[in-house]
């Protein structure tokens, strides 16, 4: 009997694992079906994320829709984790621990508050991940569009990740940073390098934040410039050097030379 138990539950995992990849990974329209849902809540999730520094003063109704919140994307995970053929190298990339740090925040919203800014990297985590490309970006035959939205994010993500960081350790401390608002315009201020003076940060504290804001603000900025300005590529890897970008019109490999065959799909 324990064996036969034993045989039924391996059998089941079999089947489960099965269907997981499936959803994930498939491209029948019912796993793409799966996968738009699950970045539809992924979107309400950030949604909430963003609302936070409003939704705290909710009190206990707050912690309520953490946990919720934290269930699903706990769910989530673990069904990408299960579905992934190897546990070992779906762990070794950092869009993973970025969702585990998220998920941390959620379980543990008293202790880990004031790093509860972070958890905004969620919307960074979602548009440079494989199952949300696999499903929007499919659409798209070139790199134009994932490069545009890859740069987007990151200089989003970094907005609302800064804005949450100033909220949380100088409001109260600075001059008029006293809501969410005074610190997103703050971070707004400095990182076009605007520089109003109107809201600024104390001490030397203050001025190491305003620097590294204005720094990576402008890089951010250039990266963005740079992929909505850069020639039109296409994604069609090098059959011998493994070159993944090529012009639409390339007749050989710009690194060895080799002879392609782009598919022209708008012939």
């Amino acid at each position: 009997m324990t064996s036969e138990h034993s045989d039924s539950g391996k059998h089941q995992g079999l089947r489960l694992r099965a269907r997981l990849r499936y959803l994930y990974h498939g491209t029948q329209p019912k796993a793409v079906k799966f996968r738009l849902m699950v970045i539809v809540i992924d979107i309400a999730i950030i949604g909430f994320f963003l609302a936070t520094p409003i939704l705290k003063e909710a009190g206990w109704v707050f912690y309520v829709a953490d946990y919720v919140v934290a269930t699903i994307l706990g769910l989530d995970l673990a069904a990408r984790a299960y579905a992934y053929s190897d546990i070992r190298d779906w762990l070794k990339r950092p869009i993973v621990w970025i969702d585990l740090f998220v998920l941390a925040t959620l379980l543990f919203p008293v202790w880990l508050a004031n790093l509860g800014f972070l958890r905004l990297l969620r919307l960074w985590s979602l548009l440079n991940s494989d199952l949300f490309w696999r499903t929007i970006g499919r659409r798209f035959d070139d790199t134009r569009v994932e490069e545009i939205t890859r740069a987007l994010a990151a200089l989003i993500t970094f907005v609302f990740v800064v804005t949450g960081f100033v909220y949380a350790y100088f409001r109260g401390k600075a001059e008029h940073i006293n809501g969410y608002l005074d610190a997103l315009y703050f971070t707004v201020a400095t990182l076009t390098t605007t520089g109003f003076g109107d809201i600024t940060l104390p001490g030397n504290g203050g001025r190491v934040v305003s620097i590294i804001v204005m720094l990576v603000g402008i890089t951010l900025f250039i990266r963005l410039a740079q992929t909505l300005i850069r020639p039109h590529k296409v994604k069609f890897p090098c059959p011998v050097c493994g070159l993944q970008k090529h012009d639409p019109d390339a007749v050989h490999c710009k690194a060895c030379g080799e002879i392609l065959c782009i598919p022209d799909d708008g012939a």
